[in-house]
């Protein structure tokens, strides 16, 4: 069987996966903040083992990544297209008996 040290471990010796509170110190922040993110869609969903949730490095790593980008340009809006009405003959909505057609 594979050396559990091996498995837990990344060749930098850094745990693969991470605890929220664990999180909150790599990336300085509060541990709330880091539930925050992860309910904001910032972090992906984090892996659940048992009643207990880890997130991985590579996330951070990801998230990071992605504050240091510049932002991209804003998408042009389109402009919706405006719906032309359609009319309705509103009295005959509530006849019983239909009139007849007018004669044109």
């Amino acid at each position: 069987m594979a050396d559990p040290q091996r498995l837990q471990d990344d060749p930098t010796g850094e745990p693969l996966l991470l605890t929220p509170e664990e999180a909150a110190q790599v990336l300085r922040v509060g541990r709330t903040t880091i539930y925050a993110l992860m309910k904001a869609g910032d972090l992906r969903p984090p892996v659940h083992i048992g009643r207990s949730c880890r997130l991985p490095r590579s996330e951070l790593e990801r998230y990071v990544d992605r504050l240091q980008r510049p932002p991209s340009p804003p998408a042009t809006e389109r402009k919706p297209r405006r719906r032309s009405r359609t009319v309705a003959r509103q009295g005959e909505l509530f006849d019983v008996v239909p009139s007849p057609p007018a004669a044109s």
